[in-house]
C-alpha cells in the first residue's frame, strides 16, 4: 500500500487515479464523511447508490459503480457496501464486507490505479490496522494508494 496525503477526489479529477473506492452504508444516504463529498462532486455515484435497494442487507460486501468524466478525464467511483447502517457509536464497519469489496475491486479493476481513504476507520469505527491488512491482502500486486486527507 502506498500512502500519500491529498484530496482523493481531486486526484481522480486530475487523472492521477483510475478508480476511487469509498465505503457506503446500505441505507442510500451518502450523507456524511467522504461519501457526502463524493455525492456532491460526483452525483453519478449517488445515482448508482440510489439504484440499489435501500436497507437491503444483501448489499453488504458488494459494490455499485459510476463511470465519471470530467474535462476529458475518465475514472470510476466504487461505492463499497461496508456497513449496514450509520447510526450510533461503536464499530459499524463489517470486516468481511471490506474483504469482499476489495476482492471485487481487484477482479473488476486489476491493472488500474486504485485510490481510497481510510475506509471504515472513521465514521465506521473500525480498526485501521486490521482494515489496511485486509486491503493489502486483497489488492496484493496492484497499484493501490491510501490517500490521507490533509
Amino acid at each position: 500500500m502506498k500512502i500519500i496525503e491529498g484530496d482523493l477526489l481531486r486526484l481522480a479529477e486530475c487523472g492521477e487515479l483510475d478508480v476511487i473506492v469509498h465505503g457506503c452504508n446500505c441505507q442510500c444516504t451518502m450523507g456524511a464523511g467522504i461519501a457526502k463529498a463524493i455525492r456532491a462532486s460526483f452525483p453519478e455515484a449517488y445515482e448508482a447508490d440510489l439504484a440499489t435497494a435501500k436497507g437491503d442487507r444483501s448489499k453488504m460486501g458488494n459494490i455499485s459503480t459510476a463511470d465519471i468524466e470530467r474535462a476529458g478525464i475518465r475514472f470510476v467511483v466504487v461505492n463499497g457496501y461496508t456497513q449496514f447502517h450509520y447510526r450510533g457509536r461503536g464499530v459499524k464497519v463489517d470486516y468481511d464486507a471490506i474483504r469482499s469489496v476489495f476482492a471485487t475491486v481487484r477482479e473488476g479493476f486489476a491493472g488500474r490505479r486504485i485510490g481510497y481513504p481510510k475506509i471504515g476507520a472513521g465514521l465506521g469505527g473500525g480498526d485501521w490496522e486490521r482494515i489496511a491488512g485486509i486491503i493489502d491482502a486483497e489488492l496484493e500486486g496492484e497499484d493501490h494508494t491510501l490517500v490521507v486527507w490533509i
